[in-house]
């Protein structure tokens, strides 16, 4: 067992801010369905990102774009059922938000009143300030994301790093504190220098969660799949493997498939 399952209060979003004025570091990372959701919240993580990456890791798709939001709400419905203690966030998909914040509205209370979720995440800056205020109105409690987000792809062209120039660092940071005076209770950093993210985490009094944004600011999430390496064809900086289950799946299904094989799987105690 983590050490960190010893306070088994509930997370909430006071409780983040709280740990960022304490200097407490806040973990996050991805779940998509109810068995790996149980075991990453009873190790004692403080958020669990039901994240559109599910398109990538979950579904086989290049990018993000392909979820829907019943999908998404799919996903959050198999989280939300495992998790007694981590806060958890659900990704508001492609689509269900951008330019039409009527519809960013209805897709948000969908996202709530369906899967039972803490809060939901959304990708970019002045471009869905409309959005954002709107869902925050109906009283849903809202993660922004800045820096590379994965949803606007097409737009960029590569998955570089952002904002290493000064003119789209300057609307980065514009756009962030545009999001705490929205209301917002913290800020995803994706793939941008480490010296802004120390900038955005100084700047702002609500937590920055980082993902290849360095080592300052307040916490740090990455893509469940990625870290347990499960999924071995992606390999930025800033992914850390923790474990080699590509490694140990594989080498247990081929010893399944040798016992079968060779009548040795079922053995007399393992039949009635």
């Amino acid at each position: 067992m983590s050490t960190y399952t010893e306070d088994l209060r509930k997370v909430t979003t006071h409780r983040l801010f709280e740990m960022k004025q304490r200097g407490e570091k806040i973990s996050m990372l991805t779940a998509y369905d109810y068995s790996m959701a149980k075991l990453i919240d009873q190790a004692g993580m403080d958020v669990i990102l039901v994240g559109d990456s599910a398109s990538n890791v979950m579904a086989g798709n290049i990018t993000t774009l392909p979820m829907t939001l019943d999908q998404m709400i799919y996903h959050g419905v198999s989280v939300v059922k495992a998790v007694k203690r981590a806060l958890v966030v659900v990704d508001m998909p492609f689509g269900s938000y951008q330019g039409n914040s009527k519809q960013a509205v209805a897709s948000a209370i969908r996202i709530m009143k369906e899967t039972g979720a803490d809060c939901i995440k959304m990708e970019g800056g002045s471009e869905i300030e409309e959005s954002i205020a709107r869902i925050l109105s109906a009283g849903i409690p809202v993660m922004g994301h800045l820096g590379l987000t994965p949803q606007s792809i097409n737009k960029f062209g590569t998955y570089t790093v952002r904002a290493k120039e000064e003119a789209e660092a300057k609307k980065l940071l514009e756009d962030a504190h545009l999001l705490e005076n929205l209301g917002c209770f913290g800020i995803v950093l994706e793939k941008i220098p480490a010296k802004l993210g120390k900038q955005v985490a100084d700047e702002l009094s609500i937590p920055i969660i980082g993902i290849g944004a360095g080592g300052d600011v307040d916490g740090q999430v990455l893509v469940m799949h990625d870290m347990l390496g499960i999924n071995k064809g992606f390999s930025p900086r800033f992914l850390r493997r923790y474990a080699d289950l590509s490694t140990i799946i594989t080498d247990a299904v081929g010893n399944y498939i040798k016992d079968v094989k060779t009548k040795d799987f079922p053995n007399e105690s393992e039949q009635y």
